[in-house]
């Protein structure tokens, strides 16, 4: 179940399944304590540690039959409760190490969670190491959630608090003090601000949009402490190019027509700009989603538009194909 209570998965026998059809226990239900008393699912996100829930101690007459035992998945980068692993099943089955097993397992997903953050981190300090080589002053990398991937000619940090809305430029950061940053996909590059850098923070992030590889877009930012590049999946690129026509903002229902013909695909446009913004922290807006602000976009395209990327069947794709020079808005590069 998800943090707030609501069932997303669950396997069992056909009997066990059959009993659970009867409670209501099945996928988009909420059982939260809030909504159905106590159980093993609302009352372990309540009290945030392991529960096991027997028979009459659920708050449902109607529960009696049945228990259940649930422990607390926490997100290792935050801390945060983000979901429940639950055991149920009739009464009579009931054990003791059962509540052993639900709170192993929550472990477990922890412990998976914990070396994908260890592998989006060293993808970020691959990315970030040589860019802070060759700046010459002190600057570290983070992730989103401000851990710290790579650190150059400063105090060693294993997490820097970061505001909730952070966007490109300077910032006050509590155990750095002023800071000027920029952002990296998955992260940010982060400086102590000297008294020079004052302007140099109100430059905008030079971004550019290359599709100029009809095999191989990318997203390149050129900035004050140096260069990246990042390579795009064909859905990504094809949203960033949908976004970069239209400088003005594209909703989902909008965008969900740009990529699919069909405006009623939101679920799918917010997951993948979840996606995106997460990976280009500080480059990407919403309502609407929109390059941002602070963001000098420029494109690149094939000398041949019609090999603006040939595998794609997006309609804004097929129409930028045919279309004349891009909006004023928008720097064309190439």
């Amino acid at each position: 179940a998800d943090a707030q209570g609501r069932v997303l998965w669950r396997s069992g026998s056909p009997s066990v399944l059959g009993n659970a059809d009867r409670l209501g226990f099945i996928e988009g239900a909420h059982w939260a304590e809030g909504a159905v008393g106590t159980n093993a699912i609302g009352t372990a996100l309540v009290s945030q540690r392991a529960v096991q829930v027997f028979s009459a101690e659920h708050f449902l007459r109607t529960h009696h039959s049945w228990t259940c035992a649930g422990a607390p998945i926490r997100d290792p980068r935050t801390g945060q409760v983000i979901g429940v692993v639950d055991v149920s099943g009739p009464a009579a089955t009931v054990h003791p190490t059962t509540i052993a097993l639900v709170d192993a397992v929550a472990r477990l997903a922890e412990s998976q969670l914990r070396s994908e953050h260890d592998r989006t981190l060293n993808r970020l300090r691959a990315l970030a190491a040589p860019i802070l080589a060759r700046m010459g002053s002190p600057a570290l990398a983070v992730d989103t959630d401000g851990w710290v991937a790579a650190v150059d000619a400063m105090p060693l940090h294993n997490r820097i608090l970061l505001p909730e809305q952070l966007t490109p430029g300077r910032v006050w950061l509590a155990a750095l003090g002023m800071c000027v940053i920029e952002p990296l996909p998955g992260g940010w590059l982060v400086r102590p601000a000297l008294g020079e850098d004052a302007t140099d923070a109100d430059q905008l992030s030079r971004v550019t949009l290359d599709l100029s590889n009809p095999d191989l877009p990318s997203l390149c930012l050129a900035g004050e402490f140096g260069s990246w590049r990042h390579d795009l999946s064909l859905r990504h690129a094809e949203i960033l190019c949908a976004l970069a026509l239209s400088p003005q903002g594209r909703s989902a229902p909008q965008l969900a027509d740009d990529l699919y013909g069909d405006r009623t695909r939101v679920v799918t446009v917010r997951a993948e700009m979840s996606r995106l913004r997460k990976q280009f922290t500080g480059l990407l807006a919403a309502q609407p989603y929109r390059f941002a602000g602070s963001v000098d976009l420029g494109i690149r395209y094939p000398a041949d538009r019609r090999m603006l990327l040939p595998p794609s069947t997006a309609p804004v794709i097929r129409n930028a194909r045919m279309a004349g020079p891009p909006s004023p808005a928008v720097r064309q590069d190439g």
